[in-house]
């Protein structure tokens, strides 16, 4: 069978969902693409043809998909359009979260084709306090690419829509992870909740640095960052998604959370991406 139209949804504040999506629609090849980005809008109703197929990229936040991205993905419709799921975390543990964006979607009229973990630069990954920096790299997006050939073949060898199988996204393979790392990291958290550890709520402007440029307020999800006289942030709408950190130019933005170093020290071992086709 043949598939003519692709339809990339994805909610991705620091582009990593975002990137994976796109190089995954590279692999298909197809030339009539549309890009639904939720990160900075909310999405009323959108269908999706039966005929057509779905590619949806998001993060995971803590384990599970984005609070965040499942409320933008509401909408969306299909009476038997077959899609692609990816959920790209920040190289600790997606946990159930692919298994989470399966039966949302499901209950929504898609076929579930083929899944994927990816992985991407952890949101709270700083030059001191690296974790999975700069992914998705140079490797990932070319695994991504021939994942996207991969999903073209399975289509094109299908018959029809009837014949073109589903796939159980609980027998995708998990990268290996070491136990002591994961052990410590689960230590660390039990003590700190037994000793009632604040954790900050939203990122630190220092006003010295900022030159109220805006360029947050274009990237934040959540519209929680105003630019007047000075930057604020609206604590309670933020998601620290730090996209803001990320785009500053001129540094001003911090996150200053003990969570950083613990995920540095402990998930240090690169892991792989993850397919099922």
């Amino acid at each position: 069978m043949k598939i003519d139209n692709v339809h990339l949804i994805t909610f991705s504040p620091t582009q990593t969902s975002k990137r994976v999506g796109e190089a995954i629609v590279r692999g298909i090849g197809s030339k009539n693409i549309k890009i639904v980005d939720l990160t900075c809008q909310e999405l009323s109703e959108y269908e999706v043809p039966a005929t057509d197929l779905a590619l949806i990229t998001v993060p995971v936040y803590g384990g599970k998909v984005a609070p965040l991205a499942l409320h933008r993905l509401e909408g969306i419709r299909s009476n038997g359009a077959p899609v692609v799921l990816v959920v790209v975390y920040g190289n600790r543990a997606y946990e159930k979260a692919l298994q989470q964006l399966d039966a949302f979607v499901s209950e929504r009229g898609f076929k579930v084709i083929s899944g994927g973990t990816f992985i991407g630069e952890h949101s709270y990954s700083t030059d001191t306090y690296p974790i999975a920096a700069g992914r998705p790299d140079e490797a990932d997006l070319q695994f991504a690419e021939e994942y996207g050939q991969k999903i073209l073949t399975k289509i094109e060898k299908a018959s029809d829509l009837e014949h073109l199988y589903g796939v159980d996204v609980l027998r995708i393979q998990r990268p290996s992870q070491p136990i002591w790392p994961m052990l410590r990291f689960v230590w660390q958290l039990s003590k700190w909740r037994k000793q009632g550890v604040v954790m900050p709520r939203a990122p630190q402007v220092d006003a010295d640095l900022c030159t109220l440029c805006g360029a947050c307020v274009e990237v934040c999800p959540t519209q929680a960052i105003a630019v007047n006289e000075e930057c604020t942030t609206q604590v309670d709408k933020c998601i620290k998604c730090c996209a803001c950190i990320k785009c500053c130019p001129q540094k001003a933005r911090t996150l200053n959370t003990p969570y950083a170093p613990l995920l540095s020290e402990n998930f240090k071992k690169r892991k792989q991406n993850r397919i099922i086709v």
